[in-house]
């Protein structure tokens, strides 16, 4: 067997120069510059990628050639590499929390409102209390934690800090993810490759402030040990320290399940598909997270999963309606197509770079079999379940570790064992090692060049182009915190869809509708007559309650984008609330309008 640990990159007696600092400092001033004249207050369909200063890009292209021929160059510290990848998650993840005043995302939103209940609540409650979101409540791993982190920084909310999240969680996964590149090879130019194109493809978004976001770097974390210290040859070298490495996945193990519903079963088909290497058949680790994920799923999530088994059961094996997304959720637009087709072509492109790694280094192919093993566990997913629509983007998203690996090996030399390079020698073949040295700045480097430089600026639109969808400026969110801030308990608001901050709040205590969530017979009908339908609907609520209706530049944008209902349908719907004598209006800005059904004047249209 190839051992790759023969293969250190080359090193010089020389002191190479400090040249790759250069590039590295005019990116982040070309960044730096970039965010200070940036406008996010009218952004469009293509989000922040239009309105981004067109010295981001220009600092984005100078840091990825930087990186290339500093990574490329044996005689460079690795620390040279670290500080690029650093680099490049702060433009990649820092940009947004510095251009916009308000976090991202409303599911970010949701999660706020979910450890403000745990702080309100003081303790977990079940569907009698809280109804369906009592889902979180059975999965509190995360949410505990970040309440216990709010009350320790001395926070009113973890919106002071959750905007920073995606940076912060990034950096999660660096340590990780280098402990499991370096258990394959010592070659510094295919471990900083593999980790630069990790970040790249990892458009899918799941780093923002979620439960996801930490058991994804759990489960890299727990993949980094198993690689690592339960191989055969870890095993030999004594079974004292094997036990607490099983203590230590053991604890990871936990926090995983206890957080989040998707990730254990994930992690349990990556530790299978490893026992099917002969380097890794230990069953410990395998064993141990189904124990601990069936124990979780019979006792603290038995509610949720009895209501949600039969639906679930009924999905297996369909994976065309696994894969396929839902109504509401087409992108529509000419900004909204140009997004997810970058999405798709960065991620396939990292897929087929990948397939050429394996096929082309026969070295890494055999030594790195348990990453590829890895990185293909995730497939039969497919066939499990929906996952609400979104089963594809999370298997790709597990896959990446091992896809970016074999897809920075694409792009690299070709991997030789030292004895090879040991006999070409001897066979006096030095004019082959002299073609070698004259194509160094050739082809093998500049084409590669331009497909990692394409990958980089391809991840901007994928990531950020739905920015429209996914921020809330200021004048929105005070808008919103308006209306919950007056709203009696038991009160009830209507809004379009949940596209908006603050969605969730006090959602123990006031009820929510989002009529695009309705079926599309009683849509069209509020499109026929907004505001007779609406007050309808909204009847039902007795004083001291109120019912709202909330219609927000958030709830437009996402209306719009996804293919549900047009500007045009939405204007007429607030134009029509705005003019009915059943409505009056609260409160409007820039971002919305607030509008209050009057109790008295139930027989008026």
């Amino acid at each position: 067997m190839t051992d790759l640990s023969d293969l250190p990159p080359a090193r010089s007696g020389r002191r190479a120069p400090a040249w790759p600092g250069v590039p590295l400092l005019v990116a982040l001033a070309l960044w730096a510059y970039a965010v200070r004249h940036t406008d996010v207050s009218r952004l469009d369909d293509y989000g922040l990628v239009s309105a981004l200063h067109p010295a981001f890009w220009a600092g984005l292209a100078v840091l990825t050639t930087g990186f290339w021929f500093t990574v490329r160059d044996a005689r460079r510290p690795g620390a040279w590499s670290a500080a690029y990848v650093l680099g490049l998650l702060v433009m990649e993840r820092a940009t947004q929390a510095v251009l916009y005043p308000t976090p991202l995302y409303a599911w970010a939103w949701k999660h706020e409102a979910v450890i403000d209940h745990l702080l309100t609540a003081g303790g977990l409650q079940t569907a009698d209390q809280v109804g369906d979101m009592a889902v979180y409540d059975q999965w509190p791993g995360f949410f505990a934690a970040e309440a216990a982190l709010q009350r320790l920084l001395g926070v009113d909310s973890a919106a002071m800090f959750m905007a920073w999240w995606p940076l912060v969680s990034s950096l999660m996964l660096l340590l990780p993810l280098l402990l499991i590149y370096r258990t394959f090879t010592e070659d510094r130019r295919l471990i900083w490759t593999a980790v630069w194109l990790f970040y790249v493809a990892n458009w899918v978004g799941q780093d923002y402030f979620s439960p996801q976001s930490v058991a994804y770097a759990l489960h890299v974390g727990v993949l980094a040990v198993v690689l690592r210290r339960f191989g055969r040859s870890a095993v030999r070298r004594g079974r004292p320290r094997q036990a607490v490495w099983t203590v230590v996945i053991t604890v990871l193990i936990v926090a995983i399940v206890i957080s989040h519903q998707l990730t254990p079963g994930m992690l349990a088909v990556c530790l299978l598909a490893l026992c099917l290497s002969r380097r890794y058949r230990d069953w410990v680790p395998l064993a141990t997270t189904v124990v601990i994920f069936l124990a979780w799923c019979l006792t603290a999530a038995l509610p949720f999963l009895s209501a949600a088994m039969p639906d679930m059961i009924r999905s297996i094996g369909d994976v065309g309606a696994n894969v396929e997304t839902g109504y509401g959720a087409t992108p529509t637009g000419a900004g909204a197509i140009a997004t997810s087709w970058a999405a798709r072509l960065l991620s396939g492109s990292v897929l087929l770079l990948a397939a050429v790694g394996v096929l082309r280094q026969r070295v890494l192919r055999h030594r790195a079999r348990p990453l590829l093993l890895v990185a293909a566990a995730p497939l039969p997913m497919f066939a499990a379940s929906s996952y609400g629509s979104e089963m594809i983007f999370r298997v790709l998203l597990f896959m990446l570790p091992g896809a970016a690996f074999f897809a920075a090996a694409a792009l690299l030399p070709k991997v030789r064992t030292l004895a090879a390079d040991a006999a070409e020698q001897e066979a006096g073949n030095r004019q082959a090692t002299g073609s070698a040295k004259a194509r160094r700045w050739g082809i093998g480097t500049w084409v590669p060049l331009a497909a990692l430089l394409g990958g980089t600026l391809a991840f901007v639109p994928a990531y950020s182009g739905k920015d429209r969808i996914n921020y809330f400026p200021p004048q929105e969110v005070a808008l919103v915190r308006q209306l919950f801030d007056q709203a009696p308990e038991g009160s009830l608001v209507v809004a379009a869809n949940r596209n908006y901050p603050d969605a969730y709040a006090s959602y123990w205590n006031i009820d929510h509708y989002w009529f695009l969530d309705d079926a599309r017979s009683h849509v069209d009908e509020i499109v026929r007559e907004p505001a007779a339908t609406l007050a309808d609907d909204m009847a039902g609520v007795e004083r001291p309650a109120r019912a709202y209706f909330l219609l927000t530049q958030g709830q437009l944008a996402n209306s719009e984008m996804n293919g549900q209902l047009d500007r045009a349908q939405l204007d007429r719907i607030r134009t029509s609330v705005a003019a009915s004598p059943r409505f009056r209006l609260v409160a409007e800005n820039g971002a919305g309008w607030l509008y209050e059904l009057k109790q008295s004047g139930g027989a008026e249209r």
